[in-house]
């Protein structure tokens, strides 16, 4: 499995959010970079996910707030009429099942004024999706509101940008709640295309940490890596995220608050395992390894 980044310099869909001095800001201003990477989508019979994102912006916390008219999961809102300031205006297209396993792609690299922000825009455009199959059949989807008022994104403490110092967030996208199947893709007399609902994440990477490993089975005494094997992150019982080896038989989690989860590993034909009590610091890299058993 392919794996990228995609970064977007103030502060990421996992954001992650650092501060390192920097010799080109000042007090009154700190430097911004996002960047996006994606949940992974579990349907083997998507080839792509593409995404234009064409404008993003941040609005400094102070102003305004209109908490009450969004989702839990940051979904598209009205214009509350606020004043944003403007972090990119460049069309960049990504293909969203590339940047899994720790890849992402740099969105934002600017200078913005110091404060604390509590919500992003994103403008998006050109959302589609491409079957595995022979016709490489193309799914064109409707963005609501997303290409008007942009995919709202609210931020839960604020991010904070220190003067002279540098901040680096990471979007999560989902891709596999913001694409929605209409009836069972493995069925075409019921299956009726997809519906675009945008679900993001956002992460601050100096409060965040990141969970790695290698998933592998014994055959004939030699350890031999599994591609496909689904990584779950669990707390109290529910999914956090969720993540796929490559076919290295790595992974990689990127954004997730610090804390204790629970860890399961699956592959159709193997026997499943868990790991309970990973714990993840802020700033760090905790490296958890599966060893899978084929079932009977």
């Amino acid at each position: 499995m392919k794996t990228r980044y995609l970064w977007i310099w103030v502060c990421s869909l996992f954001v992650l959010i650092g501060c390192s001095e920097s010799e080109s800001t000042t007090e009154e201003t700190g430097r911004l970079t996002i960047q996006l990477t994606d949940a992974p989508f579990p349907h083997d019979m998507i080839a792509e996910a593409n995404v234009t994102v064409f404008k993003i912006e941040a609005r400094q916390k102070g102003e305004d707030e209109d908490e009450g008219n969004h989702g839990e999961d940051g979904m598209i809102d009205e214009d509350s009429g606020n004043d944003y300031i403007v972090l990119m205006e460049e069309e960049i297209t990504v293909n969203l099942l590339d940047l899994t396993n720790g890849v992402t792609e740099n969105l934002v690299d600017t200078e913005i004024p110091a404060g604390e922000y509590d919500l992003f825009r994103v403008y998006v455009k050109g959302v589609n999706l491409v079957l595995n199959d022979e016709e490489m059949t193309t799914y064109d989807l409707k963005v609501p509101s997303g290409e008007q008022s942009g995919i709202k994104i609210f931020v839960d403490p604020p991010l904070v940008v220190a003067g002279g110092l540098s901040a680096d967030v990471l979007f999560d996208f989902d891709v596999s709640r913001s694409f929605v199947a209409r009836g069972n893709i493995k069925r075409p007399e019921s299956f009726n295309g997809f519906i675009f609902k945008p679900v993001i994440k956002v992460s601050n990477l100096t409060t965040a940490g990141t969970i790695q490993g290698m998933v592998t089975s014994l055959v004939e005494a030699e350890s031999v890596p599994l591609e496909g094997v689904q990584i779950s992150v669990l707390r109290e019982g529910e999914v956090v995220t969720s993540s796929f080896t490559d076919e290295t038989g790595g992974y990689m989690i990127l954004g997730l608050d610090s804390g204790d989860y629970e860890m399961m590993a699956e592959l159709e034909g193997y026997i499943s395992e868990s790991v309970e009590m990973v714990s993840v610091v802020p700033g760090n890299t905790i490296s958890v390894d599966f060893e899978l058993e084929l079932t009977e």
